[in-house]
């Protein structure tokens, strides 16, 4: 699997499970912890995706997801995750199905329901 770093606000995970890489477009680009929170997002939708594809008889080898994101403010943080699913090979009549599939992904069902966060310092 591939994960390429689209732009500073968009990632593209393609191909199939197995050795994950990381690729930016450009040198000056870096990984960050916002490409990692959609690269999350991505592989979990992927999984499902193509497990969903294999029990459907559906090929998923051309399945790409795209996460892009966009910040809000009072606090600083991601306000909202957009995921596009690319599967060219993907019968029109079962995308409605796709969708609902992709919504089964427990890291799409985290982000939908915020966890609690809870932070402590220990010292050994």
């Amino acid at each position: 699997m591939r994960i390429l770093l689209v732009a500073e606000d968009r990632i593209r995970l393609e191909g199939r499970p197995g050795p994950l890489s990381v690729e930016a477009d450009s040198p000056e680009m870096q990984y960050s912890p916002y490409h990692m929170l959609a690269s999350g997002l991505a592989t979990c939708v992927h999984s499902v995706l193509a497990s969903w594809g294999s029990n459907a008889s559906l090929d998923a080898e051309d399945l790409a997801v795209e996460v892009s994101w966009k910040f809000v403010e009072k606090p600083h943080r991601v306000g909202s995750l957009e995921v596009e699913l690319i599967w060219p090979s993907l019968p029109e009549n079962r995308r409605a199905a796709a969708e609902r599939a992709a919504h089964l992904c427990p890291v799409h069902r985290t982000l939908e329901q915020s966890p609690q966060i809870q932070t402590r310092i220990t010292t050994g």
